[in-house]
């Protein structure tokens, strides 16, 4: 996998790095094993640069990682975390409470009007996913997806394809879901690709270049 990851940057210049995922509902000691060995190979490959969680949040409340996640940050890795998909508001809080440094989904924010603030606010990236929502039917329909609300109220919105094959999409579906279904213009979808950079965990110097192209992209 780390050969194909050189070789993908070699040849077409796609910077990919290793993001972990524990699966939340399986409780925090089999998830201290992924975390552990993502803390091992942070320390001897710099691809290596962040953890979360996924899987059912109502069977694995964000609380019960927080030592976790302490100890993943002291390793020196970026923190993630599903939250908000197909539960309240509150596990959207228990990400921020123990560290989580983008959110995954986030879709039952729009229930909280305090919580869409503070996100609005601390410009916490938002990693959001249109065609996944729908198909898991954690959203009920494509027009009732909080994209466009979201990006209107100034949260830091990008746009995600979560898993291809599972749920047959593609990034660049989504942008053009975007511009489609929610009238995101131009000029929005430059904001969301830049977006999608600056919540990166890539090397400044490589974020750098990335913005430049989209801004030449204008």
């Amino acid at each position: 996998m780390e050969r194909g990851r050189l070789l993908g940057e070699k040849d077409f210049g796609v910077s990919l790095y290793w993001i972990f995922d524990a699966v939340r509902h399986f409780g925090p000691e089999p998830a201290a094993a992924v975390f552990r060995e993502a803390a091992r190979l942070r320390r001897t490959s710099a691809s290596v640069v962040a953890i979360g969680i996924g899987g059912d949040e109502r069977r694995g409340q964000a609380a019960l990682f927080r030592d976790l996640y302490r100890e993943a940050a002291d390793a020196g890795l970026r923190l993630t975390a599903h939250a908000g998909e197909s539960d309240g508001p509150e596990s959207i809080r228990g990400a921020i409470e123990i560290g989580a440094e983008r959110i995954g989904h986030a879709l039952s924010a729009q229930a909280d009007g305090e919580l869409l603030r503070l996100l609005a606010e601390r410009q916490l990236p938002l990693e959001i996913c249109i065609s996944s929502n729908v198909r898991t039917g954690c959203c009920p329909s494509l027009p009732g997806h909080p994209v466009r609300r979201y990006f209107d109220a100034g949260l830091m919105v990008t746009l995600n394809s979560d898993d291809p094959e599972m749920f047959a999409s593609n990034l660049e579906q989504e942008y053009q879901l975007a511009a489609s279904t929610f009238a995101f213009s131009r000029e929005n979808l430059r904001r969301l690709a830049a977006n999608s950079i600056h919540a990166s965990f890539l090397p400044v110097e490589r974020k750098a270049v990335l913005l430049h192209r989209i801004e030449r992209s204008a």
